[in-house]
């Protein structure tokens, strides 16, 4: 950290009058924000660092507070310095659903907590009443485009051809424009057990959500259990699908089409995230995941409106299915 930086962190803090105070930095995340936990004599605080050259604190500041007033459990913004990207919250603990995972804790209790949520999520009738972005064709395939611009090269040694690219963009907008009308709800886009924080009061605390977006409600579930990061047992995914489509009122294979597709769409996406994580920023503990990633998406490629891209990753030989 630059010294300008600190000093900015500094005054924000002496801003907020917290006394006594030991700050302790937190493990960050995929993005250019950072994280410290504030500790006083009375209370601890999370202090979130997003320099505004990089990143953008309002959608964050924004969504939160529609959260809350959708009764769901978004951190408490205590003070918010817009001009230099920094926001003091409340401070949702340790607990997230990664680290009581992998301490053992019951699987089936942590998703079904998580999975409540989303259903809480999205049966409010406000939901999505909030001015975010829509989640449009034109994101979605820009998004997968991350596999051709990133992962293509890397496994490939070369880059992809642009007659091979725009077939690939075509073969997207084919696949969206066919799939069958879902109504739609707010989307937090990373709806994983990274980001979900098991409160004292058993509630779903939720965390990183400032991508959040109007879009299909099928998202946030896949993002749940075809994570990225962990492997999930086949028969918990079952049954948390089934769990929800009971709460909810689909038409289930409208929803399974949708489902099997943004599957598919968010795992080219990560597995161009993963790629750009190590090439561009160093990152490269997150190569460890490309495997399990390319699974996912091979697991979706015998469903019949993701043929064109079956076809595809066959003729640029970048993935067999």
């Amino acid at each position: 950290m630059d010294d300008n930086r600190q000093k900015l962190i500094d005054d924000f803090l002496d801003s907020c009058q917290l006394t006594d105070m030991t700050i302790k930095p937190l493990a960050q995340d995929a993005s250019f924000r950072r994280y410290f936990r504030i500790y006083t004599d009375t209370a601890t605080f999370i202090l979130m660092d997003a320099p505004p050259e990089y990143e953008d604190v309002n959608p964050f500041i924004l969504v939160a507070k529609h959260l809350l007033t959708l009764k769901l459990r978004a951190p408490t913004l205590i003070k918010c310095d817009l001009d230099n990207g920094f926001i003091l919250l409340e401070d949702f603990g340790d607990n997230t659903f990664t680290r009581l995972l992998n301490q053992g804790y019951n699987q089936q209790e942590l998703y079904q907590i998580a999975a409540n949520c989303l259903i809480d999520l999205q049966q409010h009738s406000e939901a999505k009443k909030v001015a975010v972005p829509p989640y449009s064709n034109e994101l979605f395939v820009n998004e997968a485009l991350l596999l051709v611009d990133w992962y293509y090269p890397k496994q490939m040694g070369k880059p992809l051809g642009t007659e091979a690219r725009s077939d690939y963009v075509d073969l997207w907008h084919c696949i969206f424009d066919q799939l069958p009308t879902l109504a739609d709800t707010l989307v937090l886009r990373d709806f994983h057990v990274d980001n979900l924080i098991k409160l004292d009061s058993g509630d779903c605390g939720l965390l990183d959500f400032q991508d959040a977006v109007i879009g299909s409600p099928a998202y946030d579930l896949v993002s749940l259990l075809e994570d990225a990061r962990r492997d999930i047992p086949e028969a918990l995914q079952t049954e948390m699908l089934n769990h929800y489509l009971a709460a909810m009122n689909f038409e289930k294979e409208t929803f399974m089409r949708w489902y099997r597709v943004l599957g598919a769409q968010r795992h080219c996406k990560v597995l161009g995230i993963f790629t750009r994580l190590s090439i561009r920023d160093g990152k490269h503990h997150y190569l460890q995941h490309l495997p399990r990633v390319e699974k996912l998406l091979i697991n979706h490629l015998s469903q019949a409106d993701l043929k064109p891209l079956k076809n595809w990753l066959e003729k640029v030989k970048i993935l067999q299915g």
